[in-house]
């Protein structure tokens, strides 16, 4: 169960840099999550870890040993891929069994009519069929061990995929994206329970997905990749509260955190409407610097109320509201309503939002107040986007 360490880890096809000088230190027995957008070089960091794909420079080491020229085979790692990758004229029990039959093959087991027979004797072996009957029961498999892939669900086939990574007892499990082909309601199901199987296997896991929600739940680690560069690496808690940049602001969180221009002055912050903010007075020395920001506040730190009911707070109007049941997610933009309204893509720019209970119901293009809790804001250069060092923290 090793520790993994990433060293200055690069890969290029060509001309083109997937992953630029990856560096990072993740402990033993962590659920790590590779987290970034569709082509940001998640997948091919993983089939490096694995030994599937070579490393142009650097080193990846496992417990101190370096194995960038170690064979698959000899990482002792398990892959489960994001097609299952099962083998269709298969049993379930043949493919749960079949890391076990090839780790007994020898060479001369390929001679026709001895391959046949060689893969069922193994299949017989004690030892092997009681490896498979383990597995099968802890996936709940046991009932189709006798089924053909193409007579199971995709939840069912999922769970095949992650039984045949399981039954070798690798040090590490790799999985790409194994959710990706699930509906909905099966995916919640399968994160239930890819999560306590990680609880009761006790090993390393590296996973990769563009799901956010995936991230946040299953993961006790996340490493935040964009175009092939770390973001940010920490814990799911540490990278939604204290995103290190702008890029990791939006990415992260449903609705992304609401990223506003301000400029701070003596205590106080000038949003873009022009209305002003006072800093949380219990906190002055955590004051972020003079001049021009980007303000970050998440959804739930916004209050909004309908302008009828006066009271402080700064002037908007309202244009998207989503209703999901126990909370309501309202979109809106500061300053009045624009007589003609706004269509297209204008109507996306500048747009905000707040997380308010369910049952609150506002009408678009609607006035209303807004009002911002600035405990545990985030502050950004407008520049370069990069979280500014001293803003407050969460409490």
């Amino acid at each position: 169960m090793p520790v993994i360490h990433f060293n200055g880890i690069s890969k290029r096809f060509g001309d083109n840099v997937v992953i630029r000088e990856f560096e990072a230190e993740v402990p033993d027995q962590e659920f790590l999550v590779l987290l970034g957008p569709s082509g940001c070089g998640k997948s091919t960091m993983l089939r490096m870890i694995a030994g599937l794909t070579d490393i142009t420079s650097g080193e990846l080491r496992l417990d101190g040993e370096l194995v960038n020229e170690k064979t698959p085979k000899q990482r002792n790692v398990a892959f489960v891929f994001q097609s299952y990758a099962l083998y269709p004229h298969m049993s379930v029990r043949a493919n749960i069994a079949f890391p076990l039959v090839m780790d007994r093959f020898r060479w001369w087991h390929h001679i026709p009519f001895v391959n046949g027979f060689v893969k069922r004797a193994i299949m017989r072996d004690p030892q092997v069929a009681a490896k498979v009957a383990e597995v099968a029961e802890m996936l709940e498999l046991t009932d189709y061990l006798d089924r053909r892939p193409r007579a199971l669900s995709g939840g069912q086939r999922q769970r095949v995929a992650v039984a045949r990574a399981l039954v070798r007892e690798p040090s590490i499990y790799l999985l790409d994206e194994p959710l990706s082909n699930l509906d909905a309601k099966l995916r919640t199901q399968m994160r239930a329970e890819i999560s306590a199987l990680y609880q009761r296997v006790g090993k390393s896991f590296v996973y990769v997905t563009h799901d956010q929600v995936e991230a946040m739940t299953m993961g006790t680690k996340i490493i935040v990749l964009n175009g092939g560069v770390v973001q940010q690496y920490g814990t799911p808690k540490e990278i939604y509260d204290r995103p290190a940049n702008t890029f990791v602001a939006r990415f992260i969180g449903s609705p992304a955190m609401n990223l506003i221009p301000a400029e701070a002055a003596a205590g106080t912050v000038r949003v873009e409407s022009g209305g002003a903010l006072e800093l949380p007075a219990s906190d002055p020395d955590r004051a972020p610097q003079d001049g021009a920001l980007t303000l970050g506040v998440r959804a739930e730190k916004v209050r909004i109320r309908p302008a009828s009911e006066g009271g402080p707070g700064l002037e908007g109007h309202v244009t998207m509201v989503e209703h999901l049941g126990a909370e309501t997610i309202v979109g809106f933009k500061f300053g009045p309503a624009a007589a003609s309204g706004e269509v297209g893509a204008a109507a996306s720019r500048d747009l905000h939002y707040a997380r308010i209970p369910g049952d609150v119901v506002f009408d678009f293009n609607e006035p209303c107040r807004i009002e911002l809790d600035l405990t545990g804001a985030s502050w950004f250069d407008p520049e370069s986007g990069e979280r500014i060092t001293g803003a407050p923290v969460p409490a």
